[in-house]
Parts: C-alpha cells; sequence; structure tokens
C-alpha cells in the first residue's frame, strides 16, 4: 500500500476488525431471539461493480443474500454462524421473514413520522430498524395456517392486496428477507436499530399497519 501512511493503514485494519466482531456479535444475538440469519452481499466502494455479487449490473447493491439457496441455509446455529462470518468478515446480515416475525417497510419520511405518533400514542412499536432510505418495523408473523387463502407469500415484490393503496409499504413475509443492522449500505453508512429488539413480544401487524397507513397516505 505505497503512499498510506502506516498509522492509516493500522487504524482501516482496527476498523475492520471492530466491524467483523460486532456483525459475529449482532448475528449471535438474533440467534439467541430465535432470528435465523444467513449471509448477505456487500457494497464494493472500489473497482466497477457495486456489489460483492457475481450479478453484471445488481439491482439491490449489498441488499440480498449471497447463495440462491438462502432459505435452507439460514440458521440459528451459533457455531455455523460465527464460522460463516469469520470466513466473510464483509458479508451483511440478512434476516428472512415469515418465521419469527414479518417486517414493514417504508419510506423513511414516513416511517420516522410513523415512529413518533406510535410513541406520542403510547404504543409498543417493537423493533424498529433504519436502512437509510427505508425504515423497517418488525411484527408478529402472520405464520402458516392452515387454510391457504389466510395468508400470502411475498415473492420480493409484491404484496397483500389489502395495501395496494398504500404507496412505498412493503410487507415482507414468507419467502421475503430484510437486511439487518450492522449491514453496510451502498452509501457508506450502516443500517441501525432505532429500537432494538429486547425479547418483549413483537406487535400485532395489522395495528401497527394502521399507523403506517395513515403516514404513507
Amino acid at each position: 500500500m505505497v503512499g498510506v501512511p502506516l498509522a492509516a493503514r493500522r487504524a482501516k485494519k482496527r476498523g475492520r476488525a471492530h466491524g467483523r466482531a460486532q456483525t459475529i456479535t449482532s448475528v449471535l444475538e438474533y440467534a439467541e431471539l430465535g432470528w435465523a440469519s444467513v449471509l448477505g452481499a456487500h457494497p464494493m466502494r472500489e473497482g466497477r461493480r457495486a456489489c460483492s455479487c457475481d450479478r453484471v449490473g445488481c439491482p439491490d447493491p449489498g441488499a440480498h443474500p449471497l447463495s440462491p439457496a438462502w432459505q435452507m441455509m439460514a440458521t440459528t446455529d451459533t457455531a455455523l454462524l460465527t464460522r460463516w462470518w469469520e470466513q466473510n468478515p464483509e458479508a451483511n446480515v440478512i434476516l428472512p421473514t415469515g418465521r419469527v416475525f414479518d417486517v414493514f417497510d417504508v419510506p423513511a419520511t414516513a416511517g420516522h413520522t410513523a415512529l413518533v405518533a406510535m410513541e406520542e400514542s403510547g404504543f409498543a412499536t417493537g423493533p424498529v430498524a433504519t436502512t437509510g432510505d427505508r425504515v423497517l418495523f418488525y411484527v408478529a408473523t402472520r405464520g402458516a395456517p392452515e387454510d391457504e387463502d389466510e395468508w400470502w407469500s411475498c415473492h420480493l415484490d409484491c404484496g397483500p392486496e389489502s395495501i395496494d393503496e398504500t404507496p412505498g409499504l412493503r410487507w415482507h413475509c414468507r419467502d421475503s428477507y430484510v437486511l439487518a443492522p450492522p449491514s453496510s449500505l451502498a452509501d457508506g453508512s450502516h443500517a441501525r436499530w432505532l429500537r432494538p429488539p429486547d425479547g418483549r413480544p413483537l406487535p400485532d401487524p395489522l395495528h401497527v399497519l394502521d399507523h403506517l397507513a395513515d403516514a404513507c397516505e
């Protein structure tokens, strides 16, 4: 690394080590909650590609699983999770939805507005995270009722009819996933918790949806 001061190189190395430790700590905390994790791609800040995946022109740099088999691979096995991130220290954290929790994903402005309104009304929001331009509300999952008509599969891009008219709102449930803190974002910042998970029961999704629908209008 010609031309880079030794102190700067050491500081960069310490920063990477701290980031790796923080990520491993986070995925182990998720596992303790019963939340499965899987390796995610990460943004590239050097070179021609925007994402660490092999896809040319990746439409969602650093915000998707590394493997197409992510649903089968996602786990709460702490030994396996530790090994994965020790071998892939820059990997982001992907959490599958529709298992323990669902996630409402809204534009940042609407999300912050809804969060303030919820707290002013005394509503227990549950975990809330931000990924820069989006705010994510973690809610109780609808689960898998015997009657398939009582629920739906997100397939990442579609949503249930009940929220089609709510601009910018995405409901991540079965067959979907979210990017979790402390994953790195394309702009150099990181996903972070606005209200971290604390092990308490997650809020009812329809109650949260009422607040978000108002904020998204």
